[in-house]
């Protein structure tokens, strides 16, 4: 970074980035958003872009990530909340909450347009790698039963989640009309059996 901006400067230049990412992510999508759009709404020159950010798609994976976190904290934070004894059911109840309120956040039509795929695609493979270990760490942290388990298994319920996420860009496909159901039934699927290898 320059020594031309303070600290201040740097965090704030760097938060209003990520807040117009967001916005255009939900206005016109990871395609039709250039730099330059984002640079004009931040007031910053195009060059000022490149010390914070190598490529505009390390900036909306920046977005995801700060998505992804907030939406961690929060089923932390209900995971905490579930009175003993914490069952499949509830940790499904709760997990269900999470993956329906992603319906309203941008990264639902990154999703179900096809452009997280993208995004994904054109990160550098250390960055993707970064993401799936934090899946993992995630998936460790939140849920009771990954306490009895292997590292290799906590990376396939880990995998199984994320598959159970991704099941959102074939919604149409799945049926639009029973999509609740059955997202509610993978997580069961995939909870229930977490809970069953951990405790037998």
């Amino acid at each position: 970074m320059p020594k031309s901006f303070t600290e201040h400067e740097r965090a704030y230049i760097k938060q209003r980035l990520v807040q117009e990412a967001e916005t255009c992510l939900r206005l016109y999508g990871l395609k039709k958003t250039t730099v330059d759009e984002l640079v004009r709404r931040v007031k910053i020159p195009k060059g000022t872009f490149y010390l914070f950010y190598e490529s505009k798609e390390l900036l909306f994976f920046d977005v995801v990530m700060r998505l992804q976190e907030t939406m961690t904290r929060e089923l932390l934070r209900e995971i905490e909340a579930i009175p003993e004894p914490v069952d499949p059911d509830r940790v499904t109840g709760v997990m269900f909450r999470l993956y329906k309120s992603i319906q309203d956040s941008c990264l639902f039509s990154l999703i179900t347009n096809g452009e997280l795929e993208l995004l994904m695609r054109k990160l550098p493979p250390e960055a993707v790698e970064t993401n799936a270990r934090i899946d993992d760490m995630n998936v460790e942290m939140l849920l009771p039963p990954a306490h009895g388990l292997s590292p290799e298994r906590i990376k396939a319920y880990s995998g199984a989640l994320r598959a159970v996420f991704l099941s959102m860009l074939h919604r149409r496909e799945i049926g639009d009309d029973v999509f609740d159901d059955a997202l509610e039934l993978m997580l069961r699927g995939v909870i229930t059996r977490m809970f069953q290898e951990a405790y037998s």
